[in-house]
């Protein structure tokens, strides 16, 4: 196994590690959760470029590298849900549809034998969701407009992100067949 393999598998591994120091409630470990996340959203960032620099890129790694994004980023949200609401539970809930109808449509796509790549646009949303993240983790109230400000900005991300992709692959999902 590769090394932006193993990043990515340590991504995952750090998610449980992130939610029970984010679960806790003694202020320090609110910290210690964001040096996990921070750690875990590094990897995200290393992986793919160590993956192209060395020419390592793996079907493994095209494979688990948008789950290991989906692992720590979804979680962190249901969790701040239900952590006196300090994530809408709506936000949540469009950040997880755009997961499901992206996956939805690259999976069509794949059957056709149609590729749709990462874009920018869905690499901007997954910088802009883990910043918030990373923020929401400490949530200091000195910085209570900056927290609000960057989830609103990462949520408006996911949107586009999932419009840009439904534009891009759109011609997948017409097959000429009626709907019956």
């Amino acid at each position: 196994m590769n090394l932006p393999n193993k990043l990515t598998l340590l991504r995952v591994a750090l998610v449980p590690v992130y939610l029970i120091l984010l679960a806790l409630a003694p202020r320090w470990t609110a910290w210690a959760a964001l040096a996990v996340f921070a750690v875990a959203a590094l990897t995200d960032l290393l992986d793919g470029k160590l993956a192209r620099a060395r020419n390592q890129v793996t079907n493994f790694g095209k494979f688990m590298d948008p789950i290991a994004d989906k692992l720590l980023v979804i979680p962190a949200m249901v969790l701040m849900v239900s952590q006196d609401g300090l994530v809408p539970a709506w936000v949540c809930i469009v950040c997880v549809a755009r997961e499901f109808i992206v996956s939805g449509l690259r999976a069509v796509a794949a059957e056709r034998g149609v590729v749709i790549p990462a874009g920018q646009w869905g690499k901007i949303k997954a910088a802009a969701q883990m910043a918030a993240i990373m923020l929401l983790t400490v949530n200091l109230p000195a910085l209570g407009w900056l927290n609000v400000a960057t989830l609103y900005v990462a949520t408006a991300l996911t949107v586009l992100s999932c419009v840009l992709y439904l534009w891009e692959g759109w011609h997948v999902l017409g097959d000429g067949e009626a709907v019956q």
